[in-house]
């Protein structure tokens, strides 16, 4: 049955429409864009459904997945440099090299969060 150019389909006494969602990119959405997600969800509900329902989300979450990801790689990059973490102490002392990295990747992880995540 057919009303107003929309379809609908009988599921007893009822006419449900038919709906269907417009075809999206099949995008990759990272770390960083799923923690987005859930602070997105839990503190800007309005936002994240008006986003969902005009099926914008994916995309928005995309782009700050990629933002947080390029954040990410520049403030370890310039922290190393900072701190003069270099393939020489990599080849001295890995332990001492791999304890810096890890202090400079969690360090700017918070800063991302701070900066992008939960904002």
């Amino acid at each position: 049955m057919t009303i107003s150019n929309i379809t609908y389909t009988q599921q007893g006494d009822y006419l449900l429409p038919d709906l269907k969602l417009p075809e999206q990119k099949n995008l990759e959405i990272g770390i960083f864009g799923q923690r987005h997600k859930i602070y997105f969800l839990n503190h800007h509900k309005i936002r994240y459904y008006n986003l969902l329902t005009s099926c914008k989300l994916a995309e928005y979450l995309a782009n700050v997945d990629n933002r947080a990801n390029d954040m990410f790689a520049s403030l370890v990059k310039q922290i190393a440099e900072n701190e003069n973490i270099t393939e020489q102490l990599k080849a001295e002392n890995p332990m001492l090299w791999i304890q810096r990295v890890n202090n400079i990747r969690n360090r700017a992880t918070e800063i991302v969060n701070n900066e992008i995540i939960y904002t």
